[in-house]
């Protein structure tokens, strides 16, 4: 399958480096730019671009422009990256149509889950019906789940809520967020439904139901570690 092709924007070499080295270890092919204009030209030249990382503080051609001009073509995907953790940037970014918002400094590892959990969303991310992590399977055409090698039972529910985090692994998931996309948004749940399901569920995944961790407050993240 050929490489999706991901622009990164940013006026720090060493960030664009860090970045770069990250995804392509992952599969991706990088594109750099070094600042907003450069992007720009990058963008209109190759009608291939899959996602933008792209950083808010740039000279001349800031982010925000960037990213303005961009909305006006496209609907790639965009990822905003940031030194300031300000709320009214945050909110002006999704006005603009950011999928996502990184305050630096970020992990990168949490950022190609990010990455990863977008193009998947958008479903450009074709790593075809299986999902595998930690020795747990999930098979979505089958709609089958096995945990090194032995199927266990799991309600329709459980089914896709195991699915949603194993798509969003290493992403810390709020409450209100796993409502949205495991129920739907007219949904009108509370903590508890999620609570309820979350225990029900690792209780059929026996030591593995400990790779859904508890995030106090917020809500879970499935986790596999190193």
């Amino acid at each position: 399958m050929e490489r999706l092709k991901i622009l990164v924007v940013d006026d720090e070499s060493r960030m664009r480096k860090l970045v770069k080295d990250f995804l392509v270890k992952s599969g991706y092919e990088v594109i750099e730019a070094r600042d907003g204009s450069q992007a720009l030209d990058i963008f209109y030249e190759q009608k291939d671009i899959a996602l933008i990382i792209l950083d808010v503080m740039m000279p001349q051609i800031d982010g925000w422009e960037v990213c303005r001009e961009v909305r006006q073509y496209s609907k790639v995907p965009i990822i905003m990256l940031t030194a300031k953790s300000d709320e009214r940037d945050e909110l002006q970014g999704f006005q603009l149509g950011v999928d996502e918002y990184i305050s630096k400094p970020f992990s990168p590892k949490i950022l190609v889950a990010r990455v990863e959990a977008i193009l998947r969303r958008t479903n450009q991310l074709d790593k075809g019906e299986n999902l595998e992590a930690g020795g747990i399977m999930v098979d979505k055409v089958a709609h089958s789940v096995t945990i090194d090698g032995k199927a266990i039972d799991l309600s329709y529910k459980e089914f896709e809520l195991l699915s949603y985090f194993m798509e969003n692994k290493g992403i810390a998931l709020s409450r209100e967020k796993i409502l949205n996309n495991v129920w739907n948004y007219d949904y009108f749940g509370d903590a508890r439904t999620i609570d309820t399901h979350v225990k029900k569920l690792r209780s059929k995944m026996g030591e593995k139901g400990e790779l859904i961790k508890t995030i106090w407050g917020m809500g879970y993240k499935f986790d596999v570690g190193e």
